[in-house]
């Protein structure tokens, strides 16, 4: 069995947005050589996700809104939290309801996705560095 691993980074320069990063990943596929496994990618900050879903702009819109009325960025008071210093409290919440990893078939080398799937990097507290393991494992 191979084994093939590559870091993509974003700096998203507002708080929250979504990238859609499928393009990214199917390129480490193709750098990996590998033809049929599993391919894992993960955000690597706790107030980051990864998660699958339509490339829909309505949705994401939609996605941004239930998130806020989730977790409200403010008040920042609201979060025990942020009396560390931080404010960020709500992004962490976000991040867990949108997940930290997804797993995705490779299959011919490609990945193999359902109707409309796409791979993407959800940021909740943007503005800064931050990175996204791919993990490609198979033969």
């Amino acid at each position: 069995m191979k084994s093939f691993h590559k870091e993509l980074w974003f700096e998203i320069p507002t708080r929250m947005d979504f990238i859609n990063i499928s393009e990214n990943v199917q390129s480490a596929v193709t750098d990996s050589g590998i033809q049929e496994g599993l391919c894992l990618v993960n955000a690597m900050h706790i107030t980051a996700s990864v998660f699958i879903n339509d490339d829909e702009p309505g949705l994401h819109r939609d996605y941004k809104r239930w998130l806020e009325e989730l977790a409200p960025h403010e008040p920042i008071s609201k979060y025990d939290h942020n009396r560390t210093g931080e404010d960020n409290g709500d992004a962490h919440h976000k991040r867990q309801i949108m997940g930290r990893e997804v797993v995705v078939a490779v299959t011919e080398g490609r990945l193999h996705f359902g109707t409309w799937e796409q791979i993407f990097y959800g940021e909740f507290d943007g503005r800064r560095r931050k990175r996204v393991l791919v993990k490609i494992i198979g033969e």
